[in-house]
């Protein structure tokens, strides 16, 4: 079985995405783990920002509190470290824990301040995979290489995801997004979209968290870019985002409604799911509750 295959038949086809645990003290991070673990999903995906934990650090943390639980970078900057460094850290984690981490990589955006590439991010990411294939670790390696995958938005870097990577993870995507990635990339490339959600009942409340999450990201050239090349427009980026867009990017409402966009991300090409839920609520809780919710809804887990 291909690398990619026997990936995605092990993390399954639901998994979980959470910023919010760059956030809160390790003691709550480890808890939510457990429980996520204890749900049923397939992997954790975390994320990176400049104000925020270190990626493979809190990776360590997150994989030394869960037995079984697939930990994955979702992702980790290229800016935030040289190659050699990122590669030291992912076979430290992929010996420590075995078959239980994924690297995922990609070029971020220039609003987070960091680099001097972001004019290139194609070039600069090829180029850290260069390093990364120059077999110059000479640590213990894990049994099972540690699989790569790559943040991918546009053609260009679908396509060296596709070609440098087990496969190629999405944000901030609807489902067409993610059946022209699939055509793209084949049958073999392991393909795992973002999917952000708020499980709540009153649609009005549901709707405004959402038109949040998609404001905060609006102001950031490669996603508004990525957008028009889907066929969005100026008037769907005005005043936080048209509800055309914001329904595409986030589905609101119960735990069937957000059952039945996995199913289309997953019907379009998908192989695994990370659903993102969306709170104004601070901590771990009321994340957690989303997820509860989403567990009970018959075939929203792997």
């Amino acid at each position: 079985m291909k690398p990619s295959r026997e990936l995605a038949a092990r993390i399954g086809p639901v998994g979980v995405w959470l910023s919010v645990l760059a956030e809160v003290p390790a003691a709550e991070a480890a808890k939510a783990a457990r429980v996520v673990e204890d749900l049923g999903y397939g992997a954790l995906w975390i994320g990176e920002s400049p104000a925020h934990k270190e990626i493979f650090t809190n990776a360590a943390l997150l994989l030394s509190a869960t037995t079984r639980l697939t930990v994955a970078t979702g992702v980790a900057t290229i800016w935030a470290r040289d190659a050699v460094a990122a590669e030291g850290a992912a076979q430290t984690l992929g010996e420590a824990f075995p078959g239980r981490f994924v690297l995922g990589l990609g070029a971020s955006h220039a609003e987070a301040g960091r680099g001097n590439g972001h004019d290139r991010p194609l070039t600069a990411l090829r180029e850290y995979l260069d390093v990364l294939d120059s077999d110059r670790y000479r640590g213990p390696r894990p049994d099972r290489a540690v699989p790569r995958v790559l943040a991918a938005l546009r053609p260009r870097m679908q396509e060296l995801a596709r070609d440098r990577a087990a496969g190629m993870h999405s944000f901030f995507v609807p489902p067409a997004h993610t059946a022209a990635a699939r055509e793209r990339l084949g049958p073999e490339p392991l393909l795992v979209p973002e999917q952000a959600v708020v499980v709540d009942a009153d649609a009005a409340r549901a709707r405004e968290v959402a038109r949040e999450h998609v404001a905060t990201r609006l102001v950031l050239r490669n996603y508004v870019n990525h957008l028009r090349a889907l066929g969005f427009g100026d008037e769907d980026f005005a005043d936080g985002g048209s509800d055309r867009l914001v329904d595409e990017l986030v589905v609101c409402g119960a735990a069937d409604q957000v059952a039945a966009r996995v199913r289309e991300h997953l019907a379009a090409g998908a192989d695994h799911v990370a659903i993102h839920p969306l709170t104004r609520a601070p901590g771990v809780e009321p994340v957690l509750d989303q997820l509860r919710a989403l567990a009970a809804e018959g075939g929203i887990r792997s």
